[in-house]
């Protein structure tokens, strides 16, 4: 029986893990869709913003209650699971607390009891953002744009997160008994202050026996294992995704200052030939300039690499669009919204592609079918979205192409814009006057 059990933990774990690096690959190969993009210059300071930014959570607790109650979760979730070798061993190799051989158990005593206070804590996280996000009424998490399966998600996590917690403190309830019971296998192993306060009198209040005690603690073990499996293969699915992808997302970010906008190189050759009198405009064009590419982005296929990972790294937590200043004025946008809605474009171009082994053209673009002109142009490019991020993501980059497309592509711009740009074009101003007028303003 114990063999069939150990078969059975190893195809679980196998496929838990193979099901896991199939949906890497395809979110991989989504994100690859996108044009390449060069950012790897600078590494020193690439690395210490990810390990600052994405490890030490340092944006995140600039909103102090929410920061350190999100880093009780994050640490306390992400330690935990360390636990998750040892239960590797156990469920393979049938053994019980394999760690405790490793660590000795005084080690392993400080060990279990530091996991311990973590999962509590992790549990007062969960338990007080559960209530913050849907009973509390925070405006950036119950706006419009959550309802449905972004709510539902959030929501989701925590649930699962309070179950494997629940779950493990029964684990450990179930086992301290038994040790104390002297139980088959069950040595005197770890340090289990949080269960043996809480967990233990619970049980030992229904008087169980050591047979039934044996099986909560199995059926507690396996809903650990099987539960942590469930919430990684979940994350494909959900905006927690961002627990991985918050880590190359700060690597690749932008470390220009704020408000720096690139220039096209086709864009920036045709000047440099206006400026120039002694250029040639018929010379031939170097052997390997390459042609113009589309002006702008109007699908996800024309924005670059790391904006596509950004859309995927998006915790959707709302701190860009409560700080965005057309949004806070009632305008339709939402910072917030367009990096979901480039996320959903891609997922929908991702599952086209599995369904036809290629993309076929299926009459939608990003333009228009999912972000509107009109959300386009009431960003102000202020850059509080990008400031505010907690993970250093760049919706406004995203904007910022999409409306050079509809400028330089469609000539699409709103007429205020090009009356101003007509002025600029003939009299070297915004204004519309005489460029011989210009310094009568000194003479007033």
């Amino acid at each position: 029986m114990a063999y069939i059990d150990n078969i059975v933990f190893l195809i679980l774990l196998v496929a838990g893990f193979g099901l896991f690096a199939k949906s890497l690959q395809k979110i991989y190969r989504n994100i690859r869709l996108g044009r390449e993009i060069k950012r790897n210059d600078r590494k020193g300071e690439r690395w210490e913003t990810m390990a600052r930014v994405a490890l030490g959570q340092s944006k995140m607790v600039k909103r102090p209650v929410a920061g350190i109650l999100h880093l009780f979760v994050y640490v306390g979730f992400v330690i935990i699971n360390i636990e998750l070798l040892e239960i590797v061993v156990d469920g393979i190799f049938g053994t019980h607390r394999f760690l405790a051989a490793i660590f000795g158990n005084t080690f392993y005593s400080y060990f279990t009891a530091t996991l311990e206070v973590l999962a509590l804590l992790v549990v007062i996280g969960v338990v007080t953002f559960f209530i913050r996000r849907n009973f509390y009424g925070v405006k950036r998490l119950t706006m419009k744009e959550l309802f449905g399966w972004p709510k539902e998600d959030a929501n989701w996590i925590l649930i699962i997160e309070f179950a494997l917690m629940v779950a493990f403190f029964m684990m450990n309830a179930s086992d301290s008994i038994l040790q104390e019971r002297g139980y088959d296998h069950f040595a005197r192993l770890g340090s289990f202050p949080i269960s043996q306060v809480i967990f233990v009198p619970f049980l030992e209040v229904f008087s169980f026996d050591d047979g039934f005690l044996f099986g909560i603690e199995r059926a507690s073990w396996w809903f650990h294992f099987v539960g942590i499996l469930f919430f990684m293969n979940y994350l494909y699915y959900s905006k927690h995704l961002h627990i991985i992808l918050a880590f190359p997302s700060t690597w690749y970010a932008n470390l220009e200052r704020k408000g720096k906008f690139n220039n096209l190189d086709s864009v920036t050759q045709e000047i440099k030939l206006m400026m120039d009198p002694n250029a040639d405009p018929y010379a031939a064009p170097a052997a390997d300039a390459e042609a113009p590419s589309k002006f702008g982005a109007e699908d996800v296929f024309d924005l670059n690499q790391v904006q596509l990972l950004n859309a995927y790294s998006c915790t959707e937590c709302g701190r860009c669009t409560a700080v965005c200043p057309a949004n806070i004025t009632g305008k339709k946008l939402s910072p917030r919204l367009i990096l979901m809605k480039t996320r959903d474009r891609l997922e929908e171009v991702g599952r086209n592609i599995d369904k036809n082994g290629k993309f076929e053209d299926d009459g939608k673009k990003l333009l228009n079918d999912y972000i509107t002109k009109e959300e386009l142009w009431a960003c102000t490019t202020c850059n509080a979205c990008t400031e505010a991020c907690p993970v250093l993501l760049d919706p406004l980059s995203i904007i910022f192409d999409m409306r050079r497309f509809l400028v330089m592509e469609q000539s699409a711009a709103p007429q205020e814009l090009n009356l101003m740009m007509a002025n600029v074009e003939n009299n070297a101003a915004p204004w519309q006057y005489n460029q011989a007028d210009r310094l009568n303003w000194a003479n007033d």
